[in-house]
């Protein structure tokens, strides 16, 4: 049996895409195996959005080029968004990968690794989707869903439209039926994926065609699906049905993920994003108006070229005002091929790291206040295994999607109630009901 390894750089479109190329790998035969030396097939499915992903990938491609000098035959293959922007590039720069592929090429591997091929291979095309293929799952109990691939905005700092394409959508009956088969395999919390979810469905035939709210609920309706999850929207499509959708559909959880990357229109106008402050205000008041209690993240790029001080502030005054639950933030970094590396007016480091350290402060002092609000409430946990800090106590997530460390008994994959004792920025701490009453 040959044995592969394979590492994943990058977001939850990645994490699906791997999981996916074990489900592939595995039947063809392929067994994985825990590390590169013991691997006869050595994978990366690469990311190209931050500078950090690629300069994390380099380190790990010099170990490969010196396993592979160890043992010629064994394959080293480079996957995903930054094999596609490099393209043929990849050969050239590192010789010793044996096949590349882009993210809509992945059954390309197969055919590759069953061929005679003594070459090279790349394989760059937009083709498939990778929904088609058998899935390796990390938990039983929980499942991705792509539900379209690409994306039509043109973001000027953004790589995803140049290696991924155009976006489509995948047909409501074939989505509706995998998320049948996911239940009847044990899964109990599914998420949708797209680089768009909002936008789902614009480009599917007549007679096909379905809103993002209708997808979800006939997802919803699935039995045995208890929690339903979605990322990413984008602001400019976030539609009213959407979020009355959070109240009308038992599965459906109290998290929306809606990206602000700045607080400033003017910034967010050379970032292409096509709204502006106030209509991204208006879109999270819709959210609290319909649902008070939902947790709300977001993404935020810190020194995008030309921010001035004052339209920094904006960004800050945005994430006072909001009181994210949680955010995902990045210094901005040029990438190649976007219109946002060309600008002139880059910013330097040093000035983009005090920003950061600012923002950071707001937003954990806020993501903190906002997570007491959970102290002394009994929640709904997924329990997800140990807890990463204490194998004594149990990990888990809440619909909110708050990670929680708990005492209690249960096992991976059930649902339990925890009464929450105390709360940080980061997660929750408390015992599962049972136990607290007794105490």
């Amino acid at each position: 049996m040959k044995r592969y390894h394979l590492t994943t750089f990058g977001c939850q479109m990645n994490e699906h895409d791997s999981e996916r190329m074990k489900g592939m790998l595995e039947s063809l035969g392929y067994a994985e195996v825990p590390t590169r030396e013991d691997a006869d097939l050595i994978l990366f499915n690469t990311c190209s959005i931050r500078e950090r992903a690629d300069n994390r990938l380099l380190g790990h491609l010099g170990e490969a080029k010196r396993l592979k000098a160890e043992s010629p035959q064994r394959v080293v293959g480079v996957g995903g968004c930054w094999s596609q922007s490099m393209k043929e590039r990849v050969f050239e720069q590192f010789p010793f990968v044996d096949v590349a592929f882009g993210p809509g090429q992945i059954p390309k591997l197969a055919e590759f690794l069953t061929s005679d091929s003594l070459t090279a291979q790349g394989y760059f095309e937009f083709e498939s989707f990778p929904g088609h293929l058998p899935m390796k799952r990390a938990r039983e109990f929980q499942a991705w869903l792509q539900v379209s691939v690409g994306c039509n905005s043109v973001c000027s700092y953004c790589i995803v439209p140049s290696t991924r394409g155009r976006e489509v959508s995948r047909h409501p009956a074939e989505l509706i039926a995998e998320v049948e088969r996911l239940a009847a395999e044990g899964v109990r919390e599914v998420t949708l994926l797209g680089q768009n979810v909002n936008s789902y469905g614009r480009d599917l035939p007549r007679g096909a065609k379905a809103t993002f709210a209708e997808l979800l609920a006939r997802v919803d309706a699935v039995e045995g699906i208890e929690r339903v999850r979605y990322t990413s929207p984008h602001p400019k499509d976030m539609r009213e049905d959407v979020v009355r959708a959070h109240v009308e559909l038992p599965s459906l959880c109290e998290h929306i993920h809606l990206p602000l990357q700045s607080g400033s229109s003017r910034v967010l106008k050379a970032m292409k994003r096509t709204y502006d402050r106030e209509r991204y205000l208006d879109r999270v008041a819709m959210i609290r108006e319909h649902v008070p209690d939902c947790a709300l993240s977001t993404d935020i790029i810190v020194g995008f070229p030309g921010e001035t001080e004052a339209e920094f502030s904006e960004t800050l005054e945005v994430a006072e005002q909001v009181r994210y639950d949680s955010a995902f933030t990045f210094v901005f970094s040029p990438r190649r091929g976007t219109a946002a590396a060309d600008y002139g007016d880059q910013l330097p480091h040093t000035i983009k790291r005090e920003r950061m350290e600012r923002l950071l402060e707001v937003v954990q002092r806020r993501a903190h206040e906002r997570a007491q609000r959970f102290v002394g409430r009994t929640m709904e946990v997924l329990v997800e295994g140990p807890s990463r800090t204490d194998e004594s106590r149990l990990r888990g997530r809440t619909r909110h999607n708050k990670a929680v460390n708990f005492d209690g008994s249960a096992a991976a994959g059930e649902l339990v109630k925890v009464q929450v004792a105390a709360a940080t920025s980061q997660s929750l701490t408390g015992a599962e009901a049972r136990l607290a009453s007794v105490a």
